[in-house]
């Protein structure tokens, strides 16, 4: 087993180096999860064949109908990067971590969501006068699907952002995502402003969400990390 440090962003791209702390030791290595050509390493869960495919380089999400698709193979520890751009006002996405991939009542899946809500979406559903929170719409955290956690940053059961880094429609967005024994940290636009903490299920499935609206992806890589002790009862089941 080898150790490793968590040293810094880089400048550019936001990625996360590691320094190798023993001779011979080897050190996680970014792997991409879209190729940019085709959408292979990932499964259809419960969308339409059209609902994603890939143009000029870039995953293109039609938003219809609501459901997800799913990573071919379960993730436990480890860093994720995505970067994402709304095409429509109040569009609703996000990525679901350490998922059984498998659709609930609402076609949506269990796991631990990370949000990526477009900046009007607050100002399309409002109620009764009463705007939801800005906070909302930048990475909040939640556990879904009967999955359980503890917010850094409470907002009811969920955790929100400390600070609004979202860019709005049109621009793209990043995410750097570390994942690690239950707790996740979440960077968006190059600052960590949200993490969550004691995941009742922490390893699963990565599935990205289809619902509503347009969205494009790209660079989306992962580090695997080292496993950590997690039980039988805090798996997802494998599909």
């Amino acid at each position: 087993m080898f150790r490793y440090f968590l040293l810094c962003f880089a400048a550019t791209g936001g990625f996360l180096a590691l320094s190798q702390t023993a001779a011979g030791d080897s050190i996680p290595q970014w792997r991409d999860l879209f190729n940019g050509r085709d959408l292979s390493g990932w499964v259809n869960v419960n969308t339409e064949p059209d609902t994603w495919k890939v143009k000029d380089g870039l995953l293109v999400c039609s938003g219809q109908p609501i459901g997800v698709m799913r990573s071919d193979r379960m993730y436990e520890n480890f860093v994720l990067h995505i970067e994402w751009m709304h095409r429509e006002p109040g569009g609703n996405s996000g990525v679901f971590a350490w998922s059984s991939a498998r659709p609930g009542n609402n076609r949506l899946p269990d796991g631990v969501e990370i949000q990526m809500l477009e900046l009007d979406w607050p100002k399309l559903h409002m109620r009764d006068g009463v705007m939801p929170p800005l906070a909302y719409v930048h990475g909040e955290l939640f556990g879904v699907g009967g999955v359980k956690i503890i917010p850094e940053n409470p907002r009811g059961p969920r955790s929100i952002s400390v600070e609004n880094r979202c860019k709005p429609r049109g621009e793209w967005n990043t995410y750097d995502v570390v994942a690690i024994n239950g707790t996740i940290r979440l960077s968006v636009n190059g600052k960590f402003v949200n993490s969550i903490s004691g995941s009742t299920q922490r390893k699963g499935y990565l599935c990205l969400e289809s619902e509503g609206a347009e969205i494009w992806f790209r660079n989306i890589k992962i580090m695997e990390l080292p496993p950590g002790v997690t039980t039988p009862d805090q798996i997802a089941p494998a599909l």
